[in-house]
């Protein structure tokens, strides 16, 4: 199906008067058109710090939107995407209604053509209802906003535990194939098509000193039900209430797929835990903090437990280690291949990333018996 507007449709909408004053005016001018801002004052800033698509919010004098610029490269086929996340948006609205889905939902804002995807000047945009009087965290400072925040995870697995996965598109093949991930950093070392490899090579060897990793992964995905996954289950996709903190919403529904719940399990460990952000270079305080993981398992699993089979709560620790070994890799990866794939702010970010996560992995390494004892 294609979303895209075409521009015919869009001429023939008689634009209203805007009082604008910003960096955005054209893309803010356009949009409003489309989705039926007529303020007399439109503004677009910046929201959010995601890495892979852009994310404005947009308003008038009456209403907002969250408005966001879809990274085409990462995300070749962005109807797909959309169609994903308004299945399962379609979905937690019938167990909302059923009451038995309590925490709100990302929807989607058609155009005045009912269309849910825009094209202009060769970028793909999209709008999304703005949830209000909420926030989010980029570090857990508490447990009990971690327990909240895993347990709002866990709420959105179980409302999806009886959704078909193979309806949804995997919109990134092997997103999280540690055994591909690996193969994609041999051949960047390979290649240093920027000359980079000579810079880290001690990074390099503890990497290739972990490559068993991934066949323990292999014989453990082989014993496990195939689930909807958010895949993306970083304390910051998840918002907040600003009156009471409880949970209010689970966000960010591009990476949906269908894959195995060790994974979100183990970017909850990987978000949740350290008390440094993930790009933090003061890698002494890059641990897990245990009272952070407990929260963790105690959030996830009383919202799971009746579907989790024991071969799923066995791989929740093997999780815990793969994904910051994962997303170290693909750090590393990206920062070894001229940083194509994660925005950054400097030429060293993406290593520092990197090396950020190797710093929480060995950590967990360390702690893997009293970690395993507490899933238990």
């Amino acid at each position: 199906m294609n979303y895209v507007t075409d521009e015919l449709a869009v001429s023939l909408v008689k634009k209203p008067v805007y009082r604008v004053s910003m960096e955005y005016r054209s893309i803010a001018e356009h949009l409003a058109v489309q989705y039926g801002l007529c303020g007399e004052e439109i503004s677009m800033k910046p929201i959010g710090s995601g890495h892979i698509n852009t994310t404005m919010l947009l308003k008038d004098s009456e209403r907002m939107l969250v408005v966001q610029k879809l990274n085409t490269t990462v995300f070749p086929e962005p109807e797909k995407l959309v169609e994903n996340a308004r299945l399962i948006e379609q979905h937690l609205v019938g167990k909302s209604g059923a009451g038995a889905y309590e925490l709100g939902i990302i929807k989607h804002v058609p155009t005045h053509s009912g269309r849910f995807l825009v094209e202009y000047q060769g970028e793909v945009w999209r709008a999304l209802e703005f949830i209000g009087k909420s926030y989010s965290e980029d570090v857990v400072d508490c447990a009990v906003k971690a327990q909240t925040a895993a347990g709002a995870f866990g709420c959105f697995a179980k409302a999806l535990n009886d959704f078909d996965a193979t309806k949804l598109f995997p919109v990134i093949p092997d997103f999280h194939n540690l055994a591909m991930r690996i193969e994609k950093l041999k051949q960047v070392i390979e290649q240093d098509p920027v000359g980079r490899v000579s810079g880290c090579l001690a990074d390099i060897q503890f990497c290739q000193s972990q490559y068993e990793l991934a066949h323990e992964v292999e014989k453990a995905e082989a014993l496990l039900p195939l689930r909807v996954c958010h895949n993306d289950t970083k304390i910051n996709n998840m918002l907040f209430d600003a009156s009471t903190n409880k949970a209010k919403a689970v966000i960010d529904l591009d990476t949906c797929m269908p894959g195995y719940w060790l994974y979100d399990f183990g970017d909850m460990v990987r978000t949740f835990c350290s008390p440094e952000q993930e790009d933090s270079t003061n890698l002494s305080n890059v641990v897990v903090r245990v009272e952070i993981f407990e929260a963790i398992v105690k959030g996830y699993i009383a919202e799971v437990a009746d579907n989790l089979t024991d071969a799923e709560r066995d791989s929740l620790i093997l999780g815990a280690k793969v994904m910051p070994l994962m997303i170290g890799i693909r750090f590393l990866t990206d920062y070894l291949d001229g940083d194509h794939y994660f925005a950054t702010k400097h030429d060293a970010h993406n290593l520092e990333r990197a090396r950020n996560q190797f710093a929480l992995y060995q950590d967990i390494l360390r702690k893997e018996p009293q970690l395993k004892a507490l899933i238990n």
